[in-house]
This record gives structure tokens, sequence and C-alpha cells, in this order.
């Protein structure tokens, strides 16, 4: 279709495919739900893959998943109060509980599920020697990776998440909008698309390096690539973002920005020591 003789997509979907009847309520069953869930099914079976392929006890992967699913949903749900509705926390406790559990999860911060992980998998390491914490995050992001992207999907089945107005031929009308400040409706940039992508890419980057170069790649580079390269592209694509809470309008880098930065810089440092750890030159393979 066409605004003001500019072309564009109009998205109209529906987030809820359907709803199911549990205890007497409307369970609803929406696509960001599924693409969610598929995340951690699909996960799983790519890292059953990789398991097998190093050698490494299949059954452990049952155990990682648990702790990778329940670090990734209290982190999220907890990193989003945390960083973005902080004062719930102390205006109502009570509340702030009764929400933090409700399902479906409204509100999930993907810095929260990174921080969350990253101790889950430093305590999954622990039992186990022949793991070492950097030896399963290179495994794990990965499927972090994949897993990004379909999340990302989800947020655009939601109409959640999208960019500031462009004339751009490949820009979103999001016809769900129901931000007074955002009406009336206007041509922004798909930026759940553009996110979605790029874990796309960074899947296939990941993988080819583990499947090619893994047993020339000290532990802890394929992690610290995937931290450098996710949040420097969340850093920049924060611009053509509208701000997710009203506070964020106030600060000259977003909190998604913000919280970015020691990210990538955790990613750096993984770099550098990845180096020395191979006698200060990375080998070929």
């Amino acid at each position: 279709m066409r605004h003001h003789g500019l072309a564009y997509i109009v998205w109209d979907v529906d987030p809820q495919l359907t709803s199911l009847a549990v205890f007497g309520s409307d369970w609803p069953i929406t696509w960001y739900g599924l693409l969610f869930a598929l995340s951690f099914l699909v996960g799983q079976r790519l890292l059953r893959y990789l398991y097998k392929q190093e050698e490494k006890p299949v059954s452990d992967v049952e155990v990682l998943t648990l702790y990778g699913v329940v670090a990734t949903v209290v982190g999220a749900r907890l990193g989003h109060y945390l960083f973005y509705e902080w004062e719930l926390l102390l205006a109502d406790p009570a509340h702030w509980v009764q929400s933090m559990l409700r399902v479906p999860f409204e509100g999930l911060a993907s810095h929260g599920a990174t921080i969350a992980l990253l101790v889950a998998l430093s305590l999954y390491s622990r039992k186990r020697p022949d793991q070492s914490f950097l030896w399963v995050l290179d495994r794990v992001v990965i499927i972090g990776s994949l897993a990004g992207a379909l999340i990302r999907l989800g947020n655009l089945f939601n109409s959640e998440i999208y960019g500031t107005p462009t004339r751009l031929p490949w820009a979103f009308v999001f016809v769900r909008e129901t931000d007074p400040d955002l009406l009336p409706l206007v041509p922004r940039h798909p930026t759940q698309v553009y996110e979605s992508l790029f874990c796309f890419l960074l899947f296939a980057l990941t993988f080819s390096l583990w499947k090619q170069k893994r047993h020339h790649l000290a532990d802890g580079f394929i992690a610290g690539l995937f931290l450098v390269l996710l949040f420097s592209f969340r850093f920049f694509v924060e611009f053509l973002k509208t701000n997710q809470e009203d506070f964020e309008h106030n600060l000259v880098l977003n909190m998604g920005q913000l919280l970015s930065i020691p990210a990538v810089l955790v990613g750096f440092i993984l770099l550098v020591k990845s180096r020395f750890r191979l006698g200060g030159v990375p080998k070929s393979g």
C-alpha cells in the first residue's frame, strides 16, 4: 500500500492464534508464546547435536536446558522490572510478585536474561570438570542467536518494540498500535525484523565457527564475538526504536543502550583473553 505517495507494508496480524479453556478461564495461545517455546525446543535439539559431536554426555543437555529455561524466564522478567519498571518494586511489592509470576508474561528484558544465564551456566559448569564455563558459554550462545531471532519475530507478531517513523520503502504501519503518543499511524522502521535477521546471521556465523574452527579456538572466543556483535548491533539499532518507557525520554542513551555497553566490554575482554590462551595469535583451521 501507499502513504502520501510512499510504499509501505501494513501489519495487522492478530497476535493471538486461539485460546484454551484452563480451569475455567481462557488461556491465550499467541504467536509470541509459540515462538518463545520453539526457541527452547529447537535449541535443545541443536544442543544435543553439539554434545554428540563433541562426545559429551547427551543426558547433560536435559539439565542444561532446565538451567537455561529457568534462568531465561526469571532473568528476563526480573530484568524487566529492575531496568524498566523499578518503581513497582517499591510501590507495591505484592502486586509485583503476582505480576512477575503471571502467565502469559508481559515484559521480558533480554539483558536480564543474559545476566541470569551467565549465573546459571556458572553453576552448571562447576559440577562438570570436562565442561568449563567458557566452553559451555561458547555452545550456548549459538542457541542464543537462534532464540533471539525467533523471539524478535514474536515481537513483530505482537506489534511491539517497533521503530521510529521512516520513509523507507520497507517501512511497516503497525495497525494495532495502542499507544496514544504514537498515533496517528505512520510508517515505521520494523526494528524487530532488523534484529531478527541479524540474529539469524549471527547464528550462521557462530555455528560455522564452532563447526569448522572449534579445535583451533580458545574457549570464550565464540562467546566474546557473540557479545560484541550482538550488543553493538543492539546499541545502534536502539537509535531507530521508540522508547519503551517514559523515563527514557530524559536520557541521552536509552536503557537498552546503557545495558549493551557492559555486554560489549565483557565480549572484548573474552576475545582478548582468548588470544592470550592461544599464545597471542589465534590459530587457523
